[in-house]
């Protein structure tokens, strides 16, 4: 097992020893770590290293860098879905970086990978993409790998054409959406209740499987979302995505009398079914497909999170400030709010200039009595 000990008094030194594939003994080590902190972290990613051959290498690839930081850091605290975007990415590292060393590595060369991953993903994904290595680059300068921290200044892009842009409803199919679910809805059944849900408030499909009926307050008209539900790996309670996705919301009678109906099914679950099952994510979107079929929506791209859309564009069309909208999507900042739904606050941006253009008008100077101006 690798170790760390005082180099000298102001530096801790890491040493790792272990056996090559051809059962050759080798010792490594590394020093002038200003921290002990520091040098356990090398000493840890030598120890992964230490049965696969590549102790003897004198650095890290920047992919075998990078699926170590991965295993390390993030394997086990993110999401199921989060751990195979950083095991994709670091697919796209080794397909193009191939066994060049993290340490050889520069910004000019960083820079036209990420061009080259910009022409097949959509400047979000881009963004995403470059945020990861980033992280990821700041421990190898932690580590003592690396002096410069090669994605700094980097020009972000991305291609317009394969950012996703969801066909929204409007209004009147909205309520027409709405009318339907409450015709065909049946308590045994919660996957319309589940929908009614998402169209009312916004949630995520994991906030609104995890809802018990300690989370609404039917007196202050709120629903409480503090946990997720992990149904892509068997179910049962998780955190929110964030931290700032614990919130709470208000919510109307409409949506309150709707949920009410579900109280003989379970006691503590709101959406577990007669049956004492928790409707999967593909029955969901099976039954939204299937009810949008039969109201005539044909929307592009349209499945279950795409309700969350279409939140966000009712509030925007009736006047809701985007600080707000934030604050009910759980979203950290309106900046995210901002970029995610950039394509359905530029449809209401026409709307507003004329709405700025009036108010400006208001402001008109008038003769008083005698001579003089005044402000109208």
């Amino acid at each position: 097992m690798a170790y760390v000990c005082k180099y000298n008094s102001d530096n801790w030194i890491a040493i790792a020893s272990g056996y090559d594939v051809n059962g050759k003994r080798h010792t490594k080590s590394k020093g002038s770590f200003p921290t002990k902190q520091a040098a356990k972290r090398y000493a840890a990613m030598l120890d992964i290293h230490k049965y696969d051959g590549s102790i003897t290498d004198s650095a890290p690839t920047f992919k075998e860098y990078f699926d170590n930081w991965f295993e390390t850091y993030k394997k086990g605290s993110v999401s199921l879905a989060t751990e195979k975007r950083y095991q994709n990415d670091g697919k796209f590292i080794g397909n193009y970086f191939k066994n060049k060393k993290l340490s050889n590595v520069n910004r000019y060369q960083y820079q036209v990978f990420l061009n080259k991953f910009g022409k097949d993903h959509a400047p979000s994904t881009v963004r995403k993409f470059n945020g990861v290595i980033r992280q990821c680059v700041k421990n190898a300068i932690i580590d003592g790998l690396i002096n410069k921290d090669f994605t700094d200044g980097i020009k972000l892009g991305g291609n317009d054409d394969k950012t996703l842009h969801v066909e929204c409803p409007n209004v009147a199919e909205i309520v027409k959406l709405i009318q339907y679910l409450k015709n065909g809805r049946q308590t045994r059944y919660t996957s319309c209740y589940m929908i009614l849900t998402a169209i009312y408030t916004g949630m995520r499909l994991g906030e609104i499987m995890a809802l018990t009926w300690d989370d609404i307050n039917f007196n202050f008209k709120t629903i409480t979302i503090n946990k997720s539900w992990n149904y892509l790996d068997g179910g049962g309670f998780k955190k929110t995505k964030t931290e700032s996705s614990v919130r709470t919301i208000r919510v109307n009678d409409d949506l309150l009398n709707l949920l009410a109906e579900l109280k003989g099914n379970d006691e503590q679950m709101v959406f577990r079914n007669s049956n004492g099952q928790m409707p999967s994510s593909n029955a969901v979107n099976h039954t939204l497909r299937k009810i949008m079929h039969s109201c005539g929506l044909s929307k592009n791209d349209f499945h279950f999170h795409s309700l969350r859309h279409s939140h966000v564009a009712y509030l925007l069309a009736n006047d809701v400030p985007l600080y707000a909208i934030s604050k009910r999507l759980g979203q950290s900042n309106t900046t995210i709010t901002a970029n995610k739904y950039a394509y359905l606050i530029d449809e209401f941006k026409a709307r507003s200039d004329e709405m700025i253009s009036n108010s400006l008008d208001k402001i008109k100077p008038k003769r008083k009595q005698g001579g003089g101006l005044t402000a109208d």
